[in-house]
Order: structure tokens, then C-alpha cells, then sequence
């Protein structure tokens, strides 16, 4: 069985080192872009199973990226991942199958992980 494919989306390098690592870990595949533009890129080419998604970053924003998965795939899991807590009232985060804030602890993280992919 291949493994699961996330496509994780974040400007921050420690961030995409560590749940790199992590997801690893626990046996999927990852793919890593640093900007939106990128993302869409490797989305396109390599459909991704799951999307882990940084809302706040230069350049295109995670919200502007998620809508434009959603028009390609509908069914897609995106799971937004933000430092900020207050961008969960945001109307268009709400396509999202997941919205967790950022912590040292990936419990919650992973476990929404294996949900959606699962």
C-alpha cells in the first residue's frame, strides 16, 4: 500500500522541519511548499490525499489558497493550521475541514490527520 501524500504549507522552516518529521514518522509521504503560489503548483502536478495549511503568509494568503484546492477538488481534507486563533471567526476558513492553532504538542494535529485519512 502507498503511503498517504500531505501537502504541507507553511513559510516557516522550523514548522516544516518538525511536522515534516513527525508525519514522517508516522509513515506518510511529504510534500512542502513555502508560499501559496507554490502549493497550487504541487497541487496541480501531484495531488496531494491531505493539505496541513498556514493561513498567514506572504504573498498569497492560506485562505485565498484553500479556496482554489476546494475549486479543483471539493472532497479534498484541509486542515489549517495557524498561529493566530482569531482567524477561526473568518468566514472563509470555514471550508476547512480543521482549524488548530499552532502548538509544541502535536496531539491534536496528528490526530486530525489520521481522521481525514482514515
Amino acid at each position: 500500500m502507498t503511503a498517504k501524500k500531505i501537502l504541507l504549507v507553511d513559510d516557516e522552516e522550523g514548522i516544516q522541519l518538525l511536522y515534516r518529521e513527525e508525519f514522517e514518522d508516522e509513515g506518510y509521504t511529504v510534500d512542502s511548499a513555502y508560499n501559496g503560489e507554490e502549493a497550487l503548483e504541487l497541487f496541480k502536478k501531484n495531488p496531494p490525499d491531505l493539505v496541513i495549511l498556514d493561513i498567514n503568509m506572504p504573498g498569497m494568503n492560506g485562505i485565498e489558497v484553500l479556496r482554489q484546492m476546494k475549486e479543483m477538488k471539493p472532497e479534498l481534507p484541509v486542515i489549517l493550521s495557524s498561529a493566530y486563533q482569531e482567524y477561526k471567526q473568518d468566514f472563509g476558513t470555514w471550508a476547512s475541514e480543521e482549524y488548530i492553532v499552532k502548538s509544541a504538542n502535536m496531539d491534536e494535529l496528528k490526530a486530525a490527520v489520521r481522521k481525514h485519512l482514515n
